[in-house]
C-alpha cells in the first residue's frame, strides 16, 4: 500500500521507477541478460536517461530489482507460517509447499532461465542470490526449530544443516523443472517430500 503522506512528486518518482522495473522485466524476458543493454530498457520505459540513472545505476542493479520481484513469489510460500500441532500436519504442509515451488518454477520458467545465465555472468546478481537463498535457508531454519521445540523432530538433527540440505534438494529439483521440457512434478512431489519428511518427520 501506498503512503498517502506521498506528495505528487513523490508518486511520480514511484511511478517512474515502476515503469523502468516493468520495462527492464520485459526486455531482459525478450532478450536474455547478456544481449540486454541499459539503453534498450530506457527506451521501453521511455524515460530519459538521466532519470533512468537517478533509480539505477546500471544494468546488474535494474536485474537484481527485476529477480527480487520474481523470487519474492518463491519466499512468500517458504515464509508460510509453519505450526503443525502433528506430524500428520507437518507432512500435508511439507508437500502443499513443494507442490507450491516447484509449480511457481514452472509458471516462471522463462524468467529463471535468465536468472540462471545472469548468476553466472555479474557478480552482484550472483551476490543477492546467494542472499535470497539464504533467506530460505534462514526461513526452512526456523520450521524445523518450530517442530523440535513440539517434539515433532527428533533433536538430533542439527536444523542449520538439515535446512540448507533441504533448501538444496528443492533447488536441484527447481532448475530441472525449469530446464526440463517436461517434468512429472506429481513423481518429484511424493519423493522429494517422502525422502526429507521421513528423516525429519519418522
Amino acid at each position: 500500500m501506498e503512503d498517502k503522506n506521498l506528495t505528487k512528486r513523490d508518486l511520480q518518482a514511484l511511478e517512474t521507477k515502476k515503469r523502468l522495473i516493468r520495462s527492464a522485466h520485459e526486455v531482459f524476458l525478450k532478450n536474455g541478460f547478456n544481449k540486454t543493454t541499459i539503453s534498450e530498457i530506457i527506451k521501453e520505459a521511455g524515460v530519459g536517461y538521466g532519470t533512468a540513472y537517478v533509480y539505477f545505476k546500471n544494468k546488474d542493479a535494474m536485474f537484481v530489482t527485476v529477480m527480487e520481484s520474481v523470487m519474492e513469489r518463491f519466499l512468500q510460500v517458504a515464509d508460510q507460517t509453519f505450526h503443525p500441532s502433528s506430524v500428520v500436519a507437518a507432512r500435508e504442509q511439507i508437500v502443499n509447499q513443494v507442490r507450491a515451488f516447484l509449480e511457481l518454477a514452472i509458471e516462471e520458467k522463462n524468467m529463471l532461465k535468465v536468472i540462471k545465465e545472469a548468476i553466472g555472468i555479474s557478480d552482484v546478481v550472483e551476490a543477492r542470490w546467494l542472499e535470497i537463498r539464504k533467506q530460505f535457508i534462514e526461513s526452512i531454519t526456523n520450521d524445523i526449530t518450530y517442530s523440535q521445540s513440539n517434539n515433532l523432530v527428533s533433536t538430533k538433527f542439527d536444523a542449520p544443516i538439515a535446512a540448507k540440505s533441504w533448501y538444496f534438494m528443492n533447488e536441484m529439483f527447481l532448475w530441472e523443472c525449469v530446464e526440463t521440457e517436461e517434468v512429472n512434478l506429481d513423481k518429484i512431489v511424493e519423493q522429494l517430500s517422502l525422502l526429507y519428511t521421513s528423516a525429519l518427520y519418522e
